[in-house]
């Protein structure tokens, strides 16, 4: 271990002395009367992009920073097309039409009387990621891997709701809209929304978030984070799908021969150490616990392994419970770091059989234009005094 044996007798006197703020009677309650995390917590933050976009915005969440497998409301990555908009629920509308025997129109207060469930699954945008597809030169998790998080959802079934309208056997493919000033529109499968589909309205316990989709978004676990469209008003059954613009000139992986892939929907198996990791240093020899995250859109994480020489050898890892399908797993592996410099990295394995590629494997398998959908091994080099960079 890296801590010393016994306490000298300095430390010891400086370890059971009286410090000053139990001398003292602590503060009542704070204001404003929402919790706040500790001041000494003040860089624990999203990543903002500088200067922030007019509209294109992007916030990335600190996984280096993160414990167990939950994201906080306040640190859950942003993506929005057109700003957020300020909606009031009161006047919110959520229309069903197409291929449906009833047409109607819900209020939030309709669909907060149907049965509800919670859900704990992970959000990752598809192009998460993205950069190291370039070698580009962000170092930290955040920067690189920031547009993923994993919340505990609160809504009702899309299936529950659709029984109300009444689905024709013709309907194959749904359209769904958002209200803010994109109109963020997305083609779904039926097979998806008749099987997991959500209607959310909370988010880990509390309402929605503004920029999480207040007052109610489509949730649409392990699928690419555009398809769960925010701020959801209108859904469309049909028998084709509708060729949007957030399907045909975004969101699809471009070939080699120019050609584009569609409909790439569940986010593939994947991991990444969070700590150590890029901007990190290691301040001594010694023991380490190498700990990260993995997750995969087509169902429960099998096993992870990790590698402390680059990719020579590799040892499993523990995974921390609870293992759901289509949510964070936390893992764990225990290290000794002797002061060489050293490559560590993870690959995580699916219920489905598949193993997180190398780079290399990516690039193959998509071709070099490839934009989203990144999901190869990420490497962090220690060097011999400590730091951590981006192995890439």
């Amino acid at each position: 271990m890296a801590s010393h044996n016994a306490f000298s007798q300095s430390q010891e006197k400086e370890f059971i002395e009286i410090d000053p703020w139990t001398k003292t009677q602590g503060s009542g309650f704070l204001n404003p009367p929402y919790g706040l995390p500790s001041k000494y917590e003040k860089d624990v933050v999203r990543v903002i992009p500088s200067p922030p976009p007019t509209f294109l915005t992007a916030s990335r969440t600190p996984l280096q920073n993160l414990h167990g497998i939950i994201t906080p409301n306040g640190l859950v990555f942003e993506r929005h097309h057109a700003g957020i908009p300020d909606i009031n629920p009161d006047q919110h509308r959520l229309a069903i039409h197409g291929l449906v025997d009833r047409p109607l129109i819900f209020s939030m207060e309709d669909i907060m009387r149907f049965p509800s469930e919670s859900r704990i699954y992970f959000l990752e945008c598809s192009g998460n990621s993205a950069a190291e597809l370039k070698k580009a030169s962000n170092q930290s998790v955040q920067q690189i891997h920031g547009l993923l998080s994993c919340c505990e959802w609160t809504g009702v079934r899309l299936s529950t709701i659709l029984q109300e309208c009444g689905v024709r056997p013709e309907a194959k493919w749904v359209l769904a809209e958002g209200a803010d000033g994109a109109g963020m529109t997305r083609s779904i499968p039926i097979s998806k929304v008749l099987d997991d589909a959500l209607l959310v309205y909370a988010q880990n316990g509390e309402r929605l978030r503004p920029e999480q989709g207040y007052p109610l978004r489509l949730f649409l676990p392990g699928y690419e984070g555009n398809m769960s469209i925010k701020w959801l008003r209108r859904i469309k059954l049909g028998t084709e799908p509708w060729q949007t613009r957030e399907e045909t000139a975004a969101y699809t992986d471009l070939r080699s021969d120019g050609k584009a892939l569609q409909f790439t929907f569940p986010m593939e198996v994947k991991s990444v150490i969070t700590s150590p990791s890029g901007l990190m240093k290691l301040k001594s020899t010694g023991f380490y616990e190498i700990t990260g995250f993995a997750w995969s859109g087509n169902g429960k994480i099998r096993r992870v392994e990790v590698s402390t020489d680059g990719g020579a050898t590799w040892g499993v890892a523990a995974l921390q419970e609870p293992v759901l399908d289509k949510a964070l797993v936390r893992f764990r592996f225990p290290w000794i770091w002797n002061g060489n410099p050293a490559v560590i990295m993870s690959r995580a394995i699916d219920t489905s059989g598949e193993v997180q590629p190398s780079m290399d494997s990516v690039l193959k398998a998509k071709s070099a234009n490839t934009f989203y959908h990144n999901n190869a091994i990420q490497p962090w080099r220690i060097a011999a005094n400590g730091e951590v960079t981006n192995g890439r």
